[in-house]
């Protein structure tokens, strides 16, 4: 034998043993002493019992003389045996090795591992190997915990090790295993603790699963999670490129309950830099009875009571390597009540359904937590608050939000019993950005969209407005409000209708029918559109709530029709407008005192028609101009206020028009009221609406 085939021997070689002695004792480095109190053999069977493998130096001791040295071991184990053991040559081979009650403790140093060219010499083949209530921990260079098990049971057969398996990710071969255990605990980024796990090639169960942590690192999401049991299957997994190979059966969740709390700068794991193998396939996954929370800047989202069912899973890499892309056959995900919370608003609903063709969501409601005035001192520019609760809300169609080709396709989706109340204060300053249309803000949705049928059912809709001046909010009222929108869509899923079409039908301020009907063309980049409407029978005292607070005046008599009917784009509209009316007069109050001015008001009433003709004509819309940083509905008011005056009192209409249909009225009085007297009655006059 030559020097270097020496190296890859054994020194000694047996066919049969018998052994017996005590108090054995081996020192094989200056690192380690082995000792076993006896050691006999009895037909083929080695039994050793007080086995202990024990350092001669503590781990800072290690780590000043032996700076290179990445672990230190001790061991101690009551009894071992072993069953038909033969050593020949470079290899090792047993039937049978049982290690009873083992207490494995390992520490870890700082060191870096050193990468050995040389190949591994020996084969072992041991038929069985059984470690029965072990006692497991591996500790940090710093002495705590990385892994702890206070009993830990493994089985494993046809075990084996040679160069070619030491070459692999697992470095041992097998036949078969069983792994299951109590108290089991690691504590990495997270600390995790399993109250007892067993374990075999094809399938797991973990039950009292704890996660917790980290608690002091600003980067990392914090995460304290209690779960029941986690159990799982397997059709097939291994390693592909030295990376996990996942084809999973089914993964069920039991009881998860607890809190995720987010971060602003969280930690990315570059794409690829991962040990997993692209796509993982997973063939069901189920959630049952579980209460999570996510919490971000304190504002939680909440879910009690999930349950999920997930069929065909699949996870593949995103696009470019960004991000993670996640299909599926179908799902269905159901929620007892849900809520979240932001800076403004708390959001909650109840009983709810989503799957890939249905959507079911009862009791939603969006609620404000701050008041109107903290509101309006906490917005830097104009902006609405809204106070709404639907009574159901459902959808039916198909779509995919998790994919890398996110579309929705729905055929229905229905708001039942919506009582939506919305609130706009002038106090702030105005928004300077310029507002879109509808048929612009719908293009730049990024996803294919349509829905064929958008219907609102039997609501309210109530909008309120103050200005710095008014005496409380004015109040415009649409109560049994109902509308249908029909292909309401994006223009980005071929073969659909770009067309939006759009009928309302409800009650203006408790007191008179109003319908209306609006179209647009999502694909039409000049963002033209048609609006027209008619109201019958509307007390003018009816929209007083809306126009004393702020305007200071007040109507008698009835509107008995309205009609318009308007075109226009993003620059302006124009169209036609008839008012039928009876018996219309208007007062106007003291800012102050709110008693009535009888001479503004007996001058304002020369210049208003307070009886139309039986049949009038329509009048002419003209030259309205749109302000961009203003809303559509703006505009609109524009036009109807244009109708409104030429009707009323003759003014014909121009570029330029102010938003309010009275103001303008009670300027010209006050200035006749001037030529005449040399001064302006009463108080300043009332500032100018403006509807968003």
């Amino acid at each position: 034998m030559t020097e270097k085939s020496v190296e890859n021997q054994l020194p000694v070689v047996f066919d049969q043993y018998r052994i017996r002695g005590r108090n054995l004792f081996f020192r094989p480095d200056n690192i380690y002493a082995l000792k076993i109190n006896t050691i006999t053999t009895a037909e083929g069977l080695m039994t050793l019992e007080g086995f202990r493998l024990v350092p001669l130096l503590n781990l800072s001791q290690l780590k000043r003389f032996y700076p290179h040295q990445t672990k230190l071991y001790q061991f101690i184990i009551p009894k071992v045996e072993f069953k038909d053991v033969l050593l020949r040559k470079n290899k090792i081979s047993l039937s049978n090795a049982v290690f009873h009650s083992p207490d494995l403790l390992m520490y870890t140093t700082d060191a870096q591992l050193r990468k050995s060219d040389k190949p591994f010499g020996f084969e072992v083949s041991l038929k069985a190997v059984k470690l029965v209530s072990a006692k497991i921990k591996i500790a940090k260079p710093d002495g705590s915990r990385l892994v702890s098990a206070d009993v830990l049971n493994v089985n494993i057969s046809q075990l084996m090790l040679d160069k070619e398996t030491t070459k692999e990710v697992i470095p041992v071969g097998y036949k078969n295993f069983t792994v299951s255990g109590r108290g089991i605990a690691y504590s990495g980024a997270r600390d995790f603790t399993v109250g007892s796990l067993a374990l075999n090639p094809t399938s797991g169960e973990l039950r009292k699963i704890s996660v917790a942590g980290p608690a002091s690192l600003p980067n990392k999401t914090m995460t304290n999670l209690l779960v029941d049991r986690i159990a799982f299957a397997f059709n097939k997994w291994g390693f592909v490129d030295r990376k996990l190979n996942l084809d999973v059966k089914e993964i069920f969740v039991d009881q998860a309950k607890g809190t995720i709390l987010g971060t602003d700068n969280p930690v990315v794991r570059k794409p690829g830099s991962g040990g997993i193998h692209f796509p993982v396939i997973v063939g069901k996954v189920t959630i049952r009875n579980s209460d999570v929370a996510y919490d971000k800047n304190n504002q939680p989202l909440a879910v009690k009571n999930l349950n999920a069912s997930v069929n065909g899973l699949q996870l593949d890499r995103g696009s470019q390597n960004s991000g993670m892309a996640v299909s599926m056959k179908d799902y269905r995900v159901t929620a007892g009540t849900f809520s979240y919370r932001n800076r403004f608003y708390y959001m909650t609903a109840g009983q709810s359904e989503f799957s890939q063709n249905k959507i079911s969501i009862n009791q939603f409601a969006m609620k404000p937590v701050v008041s109107r005035a903290q509101f309006i001192r906490m917005i830097p520019v104009e902006s609405d608050l809204y106070d709404i609760s639907v009574q159901k809300i459902t959808a039916g169609g198909s779509w995919d939000f998790f994919s890398g080709k996110k579309f929705i396709n729905a055929s229905t989706v229905t708001l039942s019993s919506a009582d939506a109340n919305i609130f706009r204060s002038k106090i702030p300053k105005d928004d300077p950005k310029e507002k879109a249309l509808y048929s612009r803000m719908l293009r730049t949705i990024k996803i294919p969209l349509h829905v064929q049928n958008l219907d609102l059912k039997n609501s309210k809709l109530v909008y309120e407005e103050d200005t710095p001046e008014s005496e409380g909010p004015g109040k415009l009222t649409f109560s049994n409000f109902n509308m249908n929108v029909k292909n309401l869509n994006s223009a980005k899923m071929k073969g659909k209708p770009t067309r939006v079409d759009i009928k309302i039908a409800c009650s203006f301020m408790n007191l008179a029918p109003l319908s209306v009907s609006w179209n647009f063309d999502v694909a039409d980049q000049k963002d033209n559109f048609a609006i027209s409407g008619k109201t019958v029978n509307l007390p003018a005292a009816g929209i007083n709530p809306f126009i004393r607070p702020y305007l200071h005046v007040t109507a008698t008599g009835t509107i008995q029709e309205m009609l318009f009917n308007f075109k226009g784009n993003p620059a302006g509209l124009g169209g036609a407008f008839n008012l039928k009316h009876k018996d219309l007069k208007v007062t106007i109050l003291n800012k102050d005192s709110r008693q009535k001015k009888g001479l503004l008001t007996a001058i304002a009433n020369l210049f208003v028609k307070s009886d139309s003709e039986r049949l009038p004509q329509d009048v002419t819309i003209e030259d309205v101009e749109r302000d961009p940083t203003k809303s559509f509905f703006n505009l609109f008011w524009k036009g109807i206020e244009q109708g409104l005056k030429k009707t009323l009192i003759g003014i014909s209409g121009g570029k330029e028009e102010p938003v309010n249909m009275t103001t303008q009225p009670v300027k010209n009085v006050d200035k006749k009221v001037k030529q005449a007297t040399g001064k302006t009655p009463g108080s300043k006059n009332a500032s100018e609406k403006s509807i968003k």
